[in-house]
């Protein structure tokens, strides 16, 4: 039988550029410091290199349209002109004014969110809903259809950024996410519709684009369908056979690589087994048992992509145990590629780029540059016998072998307390009814109480301090005094403003993850390791590689000091267990659970000392619980009963006074809502603007017996809405949900706005909730 050479395939890699790069060149431009030619010239540039450095490293199959000015599936609405109507698109090509207004709204005014775009109304048009790319803390835009949703070419970014790389001397394999997946990631407007009847409407877009790349000389195409890892209606399995069967008869001519991620094909093999892919790719991170499957019921024609290095955490891979699977098909004859579970974008980019790190925690990770130089190492092996890279070989068991046996990673104390199976640990002392009159007498808030999530502007100053300080620049005390005076200033504008519930700003935090790693017993942390959650907004998730402890308090003299400057309540500020785990690049030693719990107890320690302070209100945030449910129905509710539990138990220490919010993000809560009442937090605060209060559909029907703050606008915008349009949403939640449980919010954090629309939007806020008092006091 042929031997037939095993190839190195990349699938996609992190576009923001080694020294963040790309954000530097958007921030400028969307500031008007830069125009869009100094723009694209960065993003070509990026591009370039990131090219060259794949194919240096040993890719054989490198992709291109896998960048991104901000998200791929903005990219794809673009493509085919899938473009709301409110942005005002003519149907020629989508410029760059249109795609940042979908991206980040207009400001209005006649104020343009990106170069040469304004609109003449006073509000601005908001920007396109954005939702968690699967089980990810990456978030794309989703597109929006209508039942008459019209399809026509409005980019050529897949053939400009093939024909770039060709002029490069770099043959490429364009990336495009596929039709169906397409469809089933966007939203619906107007009268419910199935998106799947759109089909027939896309696929001649599609088909044009896949003709113009083979007519430019591509003979491979990655298709991007992830959807196929979650359950299919048979009508989307018909739906898959009817695109493929299209898509694989276009002439020219071109070749498919089915691609799938983040999970096994399970029941939706035989499927894809009928479609006439010329290839197809497999996560075997996730689902590591389909892999035998696959191969025997996989076409003799067809090439088997292996997803064999993952692509979403940063650990070294076991070399040897990877070639002891795939050499038996390599052997037999198949036509193999090698490649990453998924796309390198949820992967940092350079472990080198890493020289304070401690060296032994360094030796067990590998970043996207190591995982193609790991698959080209697995290549060679396979190419040549093991022999060949017996060196590499060897150093890969030596790590692998180093990070299970280290003693670094156990604490027994840890493992004994989060062991304890006493079901008191998650239950408070009363049920929420009785704790909610007790805390209206504590807290005696008017109707429509108002508060903000947590964190203010981290301004150039702060931000400048913070790496001052870190870098020795100035000592502990000067920082300290730097940030007081911050916190000081964010207490008496609050109170000036007439917020009810106050926060001290989160001047002294980076992240909210790292924040409490950097506490936390068992984590280590990076200096240029970011990895892109949106647009320019990047971050640097801490690597969890060991039991979890909390060695000393971490929040409560921020606290103290806040709430001595003010007698109105201010918030004890946390981050959730599961949003910590979520947020995290994870040990994969031991269940994500076990982990989940000992977080758990940490931030629990940390409760209790807030309130033992004196803290009245204290927030939870778990951002991220929606983000980790598995994506097959059968797996959730294991893991929401785990992660429910891990968050009552930070909970569940305080006394019936002590009021808990949590907060949550673009999540779909429909499917998970009684698990979120489940958690048994006083209030819950969630994004609900982009989404036109649509998401508090749930919490109505299933009736949440606990109050509510819906996110009354969207701080990932610069746009400032109007106290009418505010007043709209909040009238829109009270006709949801009872009046007495309403809060007042935005629907995130504003770390990352600027003061002067940060002071703006919650004048307006506040507005906006005096109105509604006003209103019910007259409606009494």
């Amino acid at each position: 039988m042929t031997r037939h050479t095993v190839q190195v395939a990349t699938l996609g890699f992190p576009r923001i550029g080694p020294k963040r790069e790309l954000k530097t060149a958007l921030e400028a431009y969307w500031a008007g410091k830069t125009d869009a030619e100094a723009l694209l010239s960065a993003a070509a540039q990026l591009r370039s290199l990131t090219w060259a450095r794949q194919r240096d490293l040993g890719a054989d199959v490198v992709p291109s349209n896998d960048f991104s000015l901000y998200d791929h599936v903005l990219d794809l609405t673009a493509m085919v002109g899938a473009v709301p109507p409110a942005y005002g698109w003519r149907g020629d090509r989508v410029d760059l004014a249109t795609y940042f207004a979908m991206a980040r709204g207009s400001r209005g005014d006649g104020q343009a969110c990106a170069h040469g775009h304004a609109h003449a109304s006073g509000e601005g048009t908001p920007a396109m809903e954005m939702t968690k790319w699967f089980d990810t803390n990456y978030h794309y835009l989703a597109p929006e259809f209508t039942a008459d949703q019209v399809f026509r070419l409005g980019s050529t970014k897949a053939l400009d950024e093939y024909l770039e790389a060709r002029a490069l001397g770099i043959e490429t394999r364009p990336v495009l996410l596929g039709p169906v997946s397409y469809l089933l990631l966007g939203k619906t407007r107007g009268e419910p519709f199935d998106v799947l009847s759109l089909l027939p409407r896309l696929l001649p877009i599609y088909a044009e684009v896949l003709r113009s790349l083979a007519r430019a000389g591509a003979t491979w195409v990655q298709m991007d369908e992830p959807c196929l890892v979650t359950d299919l209606s048979d009508e989307a399995k018909a739906a898959y056979d009817h695109a493929y069967r299209v898509l694989t008869d276009v002439t020219p001519p071109i070749k498919l690589m089915l691609t799938t991620y983040f999970g096994g094909l399970g029941d939706n093999l035989e499927a894809v087994l009928r479609l006439p892919v010329h290839g197809l790719h497999i996560d075997l991170i996730r689902a590591p048992e389909q892999l035998a499957q696959v191969a025997s019921a996989a076409r003799v024609d067809q090439v088997l992509s292996l997803g064999v290095i993952d692509g979403r955490n940063v650990w070294k891979a076991d070399l040897n145990a990877v070639l002891d699977k795939v050499e038996p098909l390599v052997a037999a004859g198949r036509r193999v590629v090698i490649a990453p579970s998924s796309s390198l974008l949820h992967a940092p980019i350079d472990l080198e780029r890493e020289t304070g790190l401690d060296p032994e925690i360094k030796d067990w990770l590998a970043f996207a540059v190591q995982k193609v130089a790991e698959l080209a190492t697995l290549a060679r092996a396979l190419n040549e016998g093991r022999g060949a890279v017996k060196a590499a070989l060897d150093a890969s068991t030596a790590s692998v072998a180093s990070r299970r046996t280290s003693p670094r990673i156990n604490d027994p104390k840890v493992q004994a307390r989060a062991a304890d199976a006493d079901p008191a640990l998650a239950l408070r002392n009363s049920c929420f009814e009785i704790r909610r009159q007790v805390q209206r007498g504590r807290l005696n808030l008017p109707a429509y109480p108002t508060t903000t999530i947590g964190s203010f502007p981290q301004t150039a100053g702060i931000r400048k301090a913070r790496a001052d300080h870190g870098r020795g620049v100035i000592d502990d005390a000067a920082y300290a005094r730097l940030l007081r005076d911050e916190t000081a200033r964010a207490i008496k504008w609050q109170e000036a403003l007439g917020l009810d519930v106050l926060v001290h700003g989160e001047f002294e935090r980076n992240d909210m993850v790292q924040y409490f790693g950097e506490h936390l017993s068992g984590f280590v942390f990076t200096k240029a390791a970011w990895v892109q959650s949106y647009g320019s907004r990047c971050v640097r998730p801490p690597i969890l590689y060991g039991d979890v402890a909390r060695p000393r308090p971490m929040t409560v003299e921020w606290w103290r000091y806040a709430q001595g400057l003010t007698d109105r309540p201010v918030k004890g500020m946390l981050t959730g267990p599961v949003t910590i785990l979520n947020w995290s690049f994870v040990r994969d030693d031991q269940p994500r659970s076990t982990t989940c719990r000992q977080i758990a107890f940490a931030i629990r320690d940390e409760v209790v000392d807030l309130e033992t302070a004196g803290a009245a209100v204290i927030q939870i945030d778990e951002a991220a619980l929606r983000e980790g449910l598995p994506l097959r129905r059968a797996d959730w509710d294991d893991y929401l009963e785990w992660a429910v539990e891990s968050f009552r138990i930070t909970a569940s220490g305080v006394r019936d006074e002590t009021q808990i919010h949590t907060h949550m993000c673009y999540s779909e809560f429909n499917d998970i809502i009684q698990a979120i009442g489940a958690m048994d937090a006083d209030v819950i605060s969630i994004e609900t603007s982009r989404s036109r209060m649509e998401l508090l559909d749930a919490f109505s029907d299933y009736r949440y017996p606990a109050e509510i703050g819906p996110g009354v606008y969207d701080i990932h915008s610069p746009r400032v809405p109007t106290v009418e349009a505010m007043t709209a949403l909040l009238k829109a939640a009270a006709r949801k949900l009872p009046q007495d449980r309403l809060w007042v919010n935005p629907d995130c954090g504003l770390k990352t706005r600027a003061w002067p629309e940060t002071e703006a939007a919650l004048a307006n806020m506040v507005t906006a909730a005096r109105l509604m008092r006003a209103g019910e006091t007259a409606a009494a």
